[in-house]
């Protein structure tokens, strides 16, 4: 028999507007972050929250123990709900994540978060890679825009970058609703 957690990943202050790394419809991921962990609370589903910091005063954004690196209201954890606190890209990398997940005999992960170039890819690999079932929710995401080798590239040009190789390899890819009307 499966069992499923919630893992919300670096819903973070900085990421919305008036914060020092605002990520594109943050306040739209972060919504439907919140619709997914409304309904993992009240399906006695573990949650578990991964906040980010940057180990330098110097970061960008997450700088430790700033109000920018703290999780946004939308989505603040209750008590008993896990908090892992990471300092890479991937949530599994030099964390508790793994343990903690399959010490509650956890098979199955839904991920949701920011940003889904980074933190969301790593993390949804190395999910798939341990052997959790996965699944993304993809409008629950965030990603922000970006540019190489002289390419310029919007946001949903990013996301859609992203979400296409995580869906064909490494999980199912759903929106919210879909998600929420599966159970």
């Amino acid at each position: 028999m499966s069992k499923r957690a919630l893992v919300l990943v670096d819903i973070q202050n900085d990421y919305f507007e008036g914060g020092d790394w605002p990520v594109h419809k943050m306040e739209d991921a972060a919504a439907n972050a919140a619709r997914l962990l409304e309904a993992a609370r009240a399906n006695g589903e573990l949650v578990v929250h991964v906040r980010h910091e940057i180990p330098s005063q110097d970061a960008p954004f997450f700088r430790p123990g700033s109000d920018g690196a703290q999780h946004h209201r939308s989505v603040a954890p209750q008590a008993g709900e896990s908090v892992i606190l990471k300092h890479k890209a991937n949530s599994f990398q030099d964390t508790s994540l793994k343990e903690d997940l399959d010490a509650a005999g956890v098979t199955d992960v839904v991920i949701c978060g920011a940003m889904s170039q980074m933190c969301i890819d790593a993390t949804t690999r190395a999910a798939a890679d341990f052997g959790y079932a996965v699944t993304v929710v993809e409008d629950a995401c965030g990603a922000k825009e970006a540019s190489f080798g002289g390419v310029d590239l919007d946001a949903q040009q990013v996301h859609a970058a992203f979400m296409a190789p995580l869906a064909m390899s490494y999980a199912k890819v759903v929106t919210a609703d879909a998600f929420l009307a599966e159970g």
